[in-house]
């Protein structure tokens, strides 16, 4: 199967059936018929090199891809110093974690808010990325990618246009597409096979069509307000878009090989089999 689905994170399931362990995470994702799992590290990246290691191995044993996600306190196209050695050190420290794992990427928000010129804001942010990058591959960490997330709020920086933007200014940087926050930011604009073929499209044409040989994706319905994300909801919210329907038979259809992420409110787990089991159907129906 060309798409791998799991987690953000751990759903209170993994608790339920009684976990607790991070080291417990990739046997009980290989038993519910699970192929990744995406550390959180959004609150800081904890973990130590011994453990990283081991969770790698376990990952690997059981057939689960790893990615992890950097802190929610990045601010890339800040023009502060103090605030740009933070950002430095949170993108650096989440790579050096993702390399001990194996993880095959670093996701993050771009988090600045775009403020009165995005355009500068822009420059600013994939100049220092480009700097990042070279510094990561010096400290041994090519192996990792960089994959700005699309923003859930419209005045963050992170549109889709900026994201791909931002991953022209190095080698090794791709775009990690949040449907759900693309869905919240154009006012719940992501419905028909061909809005989201508009974003597919959009990334082949910035990026080339290789991006479809590894693709990162978060997907969860999502609650909004005209200033975009307010929560995530789950497949249980009928009422919350997207639908995964209309991407699962594009990526069918494209045989686009992906990661998919899910990241739906304390179900994350189980709203990852459900998408897995559409893009299924989605397979079937193309024979």
């Amino acid at each position: 199967m060309k798409i791998k689905f799991g987690p953000a994170g751990n759903s209170p399931s993994f608790y339920a059936s009684g976990f607790k362990k991070m080291m417990d995470v990739p046997g009980w994702l290989r038993n519910l018929k699970l192929q990744a799992y995406e550390y959180q590290g959004g609150r800081g990246v904890r973990i130590s090199e011994e453990n990283a290691r081991r969770l790698g191995e376990l990952a690997r044993e059981n057939g689960i891809t790893l990615s992890i996600h950097a802190p929610y306190y990045i601010t890339l196209g800040t023009a502060d110093a103090r605030l740009r050695e933070n950002t430095r050190r949170y993108i650096l420290d989440a790579m050096r974690a993702a390399h001990w794992m194996g993880a095959r990427l670093t996701v993050f928000h771009p988090g600045t808010g775009a403020g009165k010129d995005r355009a500068e804001t822009l420059q600013r942010a994939g100049t220092f990325l480009k700097a990042l990058r070279e510094e990561a591959d010096e400290m041994g960490l090519a192996d990792v990618l960089l994959a700005p997330e699309t923003a859930g709020k419209r005045a963050k920086l992170g549109n889709l246009e900026e994201i791909l933007a931002l991953c022209t200014f190095a080698p090794r940087i791709v775009p990690a597409l949040d449907f759900g926050h693309l869905h919240a930011v154009t006012g719940g604009g992501m419905v028909k096979q061909s809005d989201f073929a508009g974003v597919l499209d959009l990334a082949a044409l910035r990026l080339g069509k290789q991006i479809f040989d590894n693709l990162h994706i978060h997907f969860s319905p999502v609650e909004f307000t005209p200033a975009g994300e307010k929560k995530h909801g789950t497949t249980l919210n009928k009422e919350l878009g997207p639908d995964f329907q209309p991407l699962a038979e594009i990526l069918a259809a494209r045989n686009i090989k992906a990661v998919v992420i899910c990241e739906s409110g304390g179900r994350q787990a189980e709203d990852a089999l459900v998408y897995q089991e559409i893009y299924r159907e989605a397979l079937r129906s193309q024979k």
